[in-house]
C-alpha cells in the first residue's frame, strides 16, 4: 500500500513564517517512559518503537493496536538503538551495539540473529522482502549482506566511523555517510562508488527517496543537500536559519515534491525539494519530566495529503496537520 500523493495546486502555498505548531491533531502513547529509537513504514501503516523496559514493539498505526513485542535477549533492559522497516512492510530489522535481528511483520516470527565482530553497529538498513541488510560500523566498514546466499560484501570506501546508512528497496544501491566528511552512493554488487557527495564536516544523516529520484545528505553543521541520483547533481540545499542543525529522521513524499525532517530539538519541518525552502514547522511534545523540555524526533511519514505522523523519544505517536494558505 502506498500513501496518497501530496498535492499542492497553483498559488496554494504552505507558510513558513509562523511560529512552530505544538498541538497535534491527535496523539497516542506507545511507551510509558520514553523510547530509544523508532521507525515508521513508508505508507505509515506500521511503527516499530524501542524502549528500555518493553523491548521493540510493532504497532498497527491504522488501528493504534500493538501487534508484537520483540527482544534480542532475556535481560531486563532492552538496548536496541536503531531499527528499520522494509519499504514493502514485510520485515523489520533491529540492532543493538553488537547484534542485529530480522523479524517478519506477517506473523511476528524471528528470521535470524547475527553477531558483529569486534566493531560496534552504528546504523542499519533493510531492503524489500528482508533480502538484504546494510550495516554501518564503527570500524569505518559498511557491510552488505544477502540472506539467501550468505554473501557479505565489505565496502571500504570510508576512512572514518560510519554515522548513517540507507539502502534502496531492491537492495542494489547503498548510501552511506561518515566522519570523513563524505557521503557515497555505491553499487552493492561491485562496491563501486557511483557518486561522491562532499561536506565541510562529518556527515550525520543520509536517506534515499524510495522511488529512485533523490538522495539526502546532511552534516553536523549547517549543510543539508538533496541530490539527483540519476545524474549526481545537486538539486537544492535546505535553507536553514539555525546556525547548527542535525537531523534524526528524513522522509521524501511519494510524488518527490516534499521532504519531511525531524531533529533532536523537537523540530519537525516540511521542505520544498526543488528550492530547499522551509514550508511548515512543528514541535513534537517533550518527554514528561524533561528539563528543559526536550525530545528527539525518531521517525516521520506522510499519512495522506493533509497529515503527517511522527514518533519521538517522548514515547508518543503524534499526527500533525499540513496547513494550506
Amino acid at each position: 500500500m502506498k500513501y496518497p500523493v501530496l498535492l499542492l495546486l497553483g498559488s496554494l502555498l504552505l507558510t513558513a513564517c509562523n511560529k512552530p505548531e505544538t498541538q497535534p491533531v491527535s496523539s497516542w502513547p506507545h511507551v510509558a517512559q520514553g523510547s530509544y529509537a523508532a521507525a515508521i513504514s513508508a505508507d505509515a501503516r506500521y511503527a516499530a518503537v524501542s524502549s528500555i523496559q518493553d523491548g521493540v514493539a510493532l504497532w498497527d498505526l491504522q488501528n493504534n493496536a500493538l501487534l508484537y513485542q520483540w527482544r534480542h535477549q532475556d535481560s531486563s533492559d532492552n538496548l536496541v538503538f536503531t531499527l528499520a522497516i522494509s519499504d514493502d512492510n514485510s520485515h523489520v530489522v533491529t540492532a543493538d551495539h553488537s547484534t542485529f535481528a530480522l523479524w517478519r511483520t506477517a506473523d511476528g516470527q524471528n528470521v535470524g540473529y547475527w553477531q558483529t565482530d569486534n566493531s560496534s553497529i552504528r546504523d542499519i538498513a533493510l531492503s524489500n522482502n528482508g533480502a538484504h541488510i546494510l550495516v554501518g560500523r564503527s570500524d569505518n566498514v559498511v557491510q552488505h549482506i544477502t540472506l539467501s546466499s550468505g554473501r557479505r560484501l565489505d565496502f571500504l570506501g570510508h576512512s572514518e566511523r560510519i554515522n548513517s546508512v540507507a539502502l534502496s528497496p531492491n537492495g542494489r544501491y547503498a548510501l552511506t555517510g561518515s566522519n570523513d566528511y563524505q557521503a557515497y552512493l555505491w553499487d552493492t554488487q561491485t562496491a563501486q562508488i557511483l557518486y561522491s557527495f562532499p561536506h565541510p564536516s562529518r556527515v550525520t544523516k543520509v536517506a534515499f527517496d524510495p522511488q529512485g529520484r533523490y538522495a539526502f545528505t546532511a552534516d553536523s553543521q549547517q549543510l543539508a543537500q538533496i541530490w539527483d541520483i540519476q545524474t549526481g547533481q545537486r538539486v537544492s540545499s535546505l535553507q536553514m536559519l539555525a546556525r547548527q542543525q542535525i537531523f534524526s529522521a528524513v522522509r521524501f513524499s511519494q510524488d518527490g515534491r516534499f521532504l519531511l525532517t525531524g531533529a533532536p530539538t523537537r523540530n519537525l519541518v516540511l521542505w520544498d525539494v526543488q528550492s530547499g525552502r522551509e514550508l511548515q514547522r512543528w514541535r513534537v511534545s517533550p518527554r514528561v519530566g524533561s528539563r528543559p523540555p526536550s525530545a528527539v524526533v525518531h521517525a516521520v511519514a506522510f499519512l495522506d495529503e493533509n497529515r503527517i505522523i511522527s514518533e519521538s523519544s517522548s514515547g508518543l505517536a503524534e499526527v500533525w496537520e499540513i496547513r494550506y494558505d
